[in-house]
């Protein structure tokens, strides 16, 4: 089935401009669904309010200019003690942008570092934070609310590739670069560092959380995955199982799944705590041996995202494809063309898959499906519970492969 599309965000070109350098590396959705943020390329970043976003693609159609996404919404009186309406920003980043993270804050969360006296910031309730890994090496931290620049972080010596904050409101922040390093930083403390993570030895590609911040996966180039223990800042172990370099990873809504893609044209759902290779879901057919995995560059798949209703995974492959895939069919449920993708991701409420590439972005439909109430009970039970606890429950041996995705 052909994926409807929903819409496209066009960025501005000159008849001047350098393709080179208007790549759209990242595109990203605030945790609570107000903000849609892209790198349009040339150091820009843009950032739209969501709704209005949506509601002028159902108004005017499909296609909008970049520049003509919603109507400027005044903000607020600050002093007038209500929320801020959003509003659109256009950021200039002073680097190329080659990842996006949104953060938002719960006061409750305090900060890691102990003995705090002085803060030059204090992030409330309502504080949500767009943090910029540029291309040489810095990571700048953004107000969403004003566009203002808040910090500015100097540790990485090459490329920031990628940047995931912990869900869990404490504003930590990892950061993978082309330096081979993972960084820690606590954004409530005025953004200090507060571990240098090594074992990769070569670049680092992709990092994300899981749901409950306690586990970090990181991916680079060369074959294996790595898992860290967030509490330890140690590694857990290495998923091994890909034929090239690992470019791409993301948890499943209830941590209980790993998705990882690959440029040997696969992209495998590993379960994260036992290690165990689940499925893989193939984009040459039939799947190619590993010697031609290695050097299928026109099928290498670039993106992978998990969809918070836990079924649907969506994968961004050079053949000019999008595929949406069921964690429990082998082959795609729906497809949509597009031409060098370079990320995705699905919205916060999982109904859109925005895709971006030189300096645009593409959003199509995602599949909707009612999921079954064992699937709901599994997810809820799998929140909560590692595979290791789910298989000492004292429950049929069936049910137990069922809420570990073995069936």
């Amino acid at each position: 089935a052909r994926s409807r599309t929903i819409g496209e965000l066009l960025a501005p070109t000159s008849p001047f401009d350098k393709k080179c350098g208007r790549e759209n590396w990242t595109v990203a959705f605030a945790p609570d669904g107000s903000y849609f943020a892209w790198s349009q390329g040339h150091r820009i970043v843009k950032l739209v309010p969501w709704a209005q976003c949506l509601n002028n693609f159902l108004l005017h159609g499909t296609k909008n200019g970049a520049n003509a996404v919603s109507t400027r919404l005044a903000r607020q009186n600050s002093e007038s003690g209500q929320k801020n309406k959003p509003c659109e920003h256009i950021i200039d980043c002073g680097d190329i942008v080659w990842s996006l993270a949104f953060g938002s804050s719960v006061p409750e969360k305090q900060s890691r570092c102990v003995n705090i006296e002085w803060h030059r910031f204090k992030f409330g309730q309502d504080q949500l934070l767009l943090a910029t890994g540029l291309n040489n090496g810095r990571i700048k931290i953004w107000d969403v609310y004003t566009g203002k620049l808040l910090l500015n972080l100097m540790d990485h010596t090459e490329v920031v590739r990628d940047l995931t904050f912990a869900p869990d409101g404490s504003l930590i922040l990892v950061s993978a670069s082309r330096d081979k390093t993972l960084r820690v930083w606590d954004l409530k403390d005025d953004g200090n560092m507060m571990k240098v993570l090594r074992g990769h030895q070569n670049w680092v590609y992709g990092c994300a959380f899981s749901p409950d911040s306690s586990l970090l996966c990181s991916v680079g180039a060369s074959k294996a995955v790595f898992l860290w223990d967030m509490d330890k800042y140690s590694m857990l172990r290495k998923l091994e199982g890909h034929h090239n370099d690992v470019v791409a990873c993301e948890f499943s809504p209830d941590g209980a799944l790993l998705a990882t893609a690959s440029y040997d044209t696969r992209v495998s759902v590993w379960d994260p705590h036992t290690g165990v290779m689940l499925m893989e879901f193939g984009h040459l057919f039939p799947p190619p041996t590993p010697i031609f995995a290695g050097g299928a560059n026109d099928r290498w798949v670039r993106s992978v995202s998990f969809s918070h209703d836990g079924l649907h995974i969506a994968s961004l492959a050079d053949d000019k494809m999008v595929r949406f895939w069921r964690i429990d069919e082998e082959y795609p449920v729906q497809v949509a063309p597009l031409n060098n993708g370079l990320c995705c991701t699905f919205s916060t409420d999982g109904s859109v898959l925005a895709a971006g590439q030189d300096g645009s972005v593409y959003f199509w439909a995602t599949p909707r499906e009612v999921p079954s109430l064992q699937h709901l009970c599994r997810m809820a039970i799998r929140r909560v519970m590692p595979s290791s606890h789910v298989k000492n429950l004292p429950i049929p041996s069936k049910v137990v492969e069922f809420l570990c995705y073995q069936i």
